[in-house]
């Protein structure tokens, strides 16, 4: 079986990840905020839901949502490998997150694929804005 034969895989377990791989890959697909192989753990861990699309061992899609547990949402780091994007793995993976997330209100922001999740139902609604607090990911020299 080949690489493009082999099924694509979703889960929503974080044990598996080899998380210097991923680093490595979003380097390389220019998808890389900054954080560590550990800051990008640390942050899946501490979300309310991941999703990872996997072919065979490695990750070729990512997504995260933190939730209050209540009532609001908010999706980052959705992302899918510059290689396998247009075969609708972005799309599963915003589903199993929505599916995960009943009754909430779910937001994100996007600086270029507003058109995709326009597709997906999402609606323009107010002004996103952002401040970081302090220094970015919190390290000092």
């Amino acid at each position: 079986m080949t690489e493009d034969d082999a099924p694509i895989t979703y889960t929503h377990d974080l044990t598996a990840i080899d998380w210097s791989r991923l680093k490595d890959d979003l380097s390389a697909d220019d998808f890389d905020n900054g954080r560590t192989p550990d800051e990008l753990r640390r942050s899946f861990e501490n979300s309310a839901v991941v999703v990872f699309a996997r072919l065979g061992g490695r990750v070729i899609g990512k997504a995260r949502a933190l939730s209050d547990g209540v009532c609001n949402a908010y999706v980052v780091d959705v992302w899918t490998h510059s290689d396998f994007r247009h075969r609708g793995i972005a799309t599963r993976m915003m589903t199993l997150l929505a599916d995960a997330l009943p009754g909430q209100h779910i937001y994100l922001f996007t600086d270029d694929a507003e058109k995709f999740y326009r597709g997906l139902g999402y609606r323009r609604q107010g002004v996103g804005l952002s401040i970081v607090s302090g220094q970015w990911l919190n390290r000092f020299s």
